[in-house]
């Protein structure tokens, strides 16, 4: 059996595909890499888009030992003896760490003083953008690159160059699967063909679906992919469009994501996007939040697509949001009104709006201020001519 994930990884930049934005002649990391100047790095994107190889380049490029490690299952000692090791020595190894989000604060802690006097070179990768998990101490030392999923384009000559090393033949129809089953995975791509390989040396449609039935998604889990998807999501919604809001409700669906999640993001949409046009957008919503958590899937998927559904249907209106973003900027640009004594507490200055039919006129503000502008949408036109009518009283 071809090992290709081992085969065809890349040995130097220009052998690097997917990430033209790292690897191209003129990309920064690659020149402070060849100038022997690249500093403490972390990289991040989706799974089988090259984050250790490119750890690989660089401590050949660099020519520096290579190490190595997992943050889930990494010992301090282990990092302690290696800097013992290069402690006096004009030699200093690279500390490569996979799933770097994970370390715990005490690994980082050692990290820190190799990092400061660059007695070694850090780099880290995860699936998650580790900025949020490390030290802000680690943070200022350090370089972020972000990976992307390998286009379709680029697997393609990527699976012609491992059909080119070996005797494999592929149809039409599973050359096709290959790429676009992957998800942009170009180790999940190149490890389907090595487990079809083995059944036989021509690879068939039906051969693939025997072991993967159905494509991978590109998912949810990855940080960056999981916010493109809800915010496409909500913009959806809040365009109106239910086709395109279900499909990427789907997605979030299909990725893994959390139904509570989902439900979270569109209780906020209904009050921030909805709001007092359709009053009953947020009880719906809440409403699902609660259901999803107490039932969970695969029934609450059909909970959230009612929802979904029911938000796009409904007339848009961002009234609340807008008001209550304005009223914070005037707090925090210092204007702080003297509350009138009127509606003070105890106040005997006070009208009681019942005592007058349900409103009479009377001060609430020191000076006027404007914040709210109802819209002319849905049952917020309703409370329009309802504000309207009883200031002529």
């Amino acid at each position: 059996m071809a090992d290709f994930t081992h085969l065809l990884r890349p040995s130097n930049f220009d052998e690097l595909i997917g990430q033209d934005h790292l690897s191209k002649d003129k990309a920064p990391l690659r020149v402070l890499c060849q100038k022997g100047v690249l500093g403490h790095s972390f990289f991040f994107g989706p799974s089988g888009t090259g984050k250790t190889s490119i750890a690989r380049i660089i401590a050949k490029t660099m020519e520096l030992p290579f190490y190595e490690f997992n943050a889930t299952s990494i010992k301090i000692e282990q990092l302690r003896a290696i800097f013992e090791q290069y402690k006096n020595t004009l030699q200093k190894p690279l500390i490569f760490i996979d799933e770097v989000h994970r370390l715990a604060k005490n690994q980082q802690e050692v990290l820190l003083p190799v990092m400061e006097n660059n007695s070694a070179l850090i780099i880290g990768a995860s699936t998650e953008n580790p900025f949020f998990s490390l030290t802000s101490a680690i943070r200022s030392r350090s370089m972020l690159f972000e990976l992307h999923h390998i286009s379709n384009e680029a697997l393609s000559r990527l699976l012609r160059r491992a059909l080119d090393s070996s005797d494999i033949t592929c149809s039409d129809e599973a050359l096709e699967y290959l790429i676009k089953s992957s998800g942009g995975d170009a180790r999940s791509m190149l490890k389907l063909l090595e487990f079809a390989s083995n059944i036989g040396t021509h690879i068939t449609l039906d051969i693939l679906k025997s072991l993967r039935p159905n494509a991978l998604s590109v998912g949810s889990s990855e940080a960056g992919v999981h916010y493109d998807l809800s915010s496409a999501m909500i913009k959806s919604i809040r365009g109106s469009d239910m086709d395109a809001a279900i499909y990427y409700l789907a997605r979030l669906i299909d990725g893994g994501e959390s139904a509570e999640f989902i439900a979270r993001r569109l209780v906020i949409l209904a009050s921030e996007d909805v709001g007092n046009a359709n009053p009953q957008a947020l009880t719906l919503a809440t409403s699902a939040m609660t259901s999803v958590s107490k039932i969970g899937y695969p029934e609450a998927r059909i909970i959230l697509s009612q929802a979904v559904i029911y938000l796009c249907a409904s007339p848009k209106s961002n009234s609340a949001y807008l008001a209550i973003k304005s009223a914070l900027s005037a707090v925090n640009d210092g204007v702080m009104l003297d509350i009138p004594k009127n509606i003070t507490q105890n106040s005997k200055g006070y009208l009681y709006p019942h005592d007058f039919g349900g409103y009479v006129k009377q001060n609430y503000l020191s000076k006027p201020l404007k914040f709210v502008t109802l819209k002319p949408i849905g049952y917020e036109k309703k409370m329009v001519d309802w504000i309207e009518s009883i200031k002529k009283i």
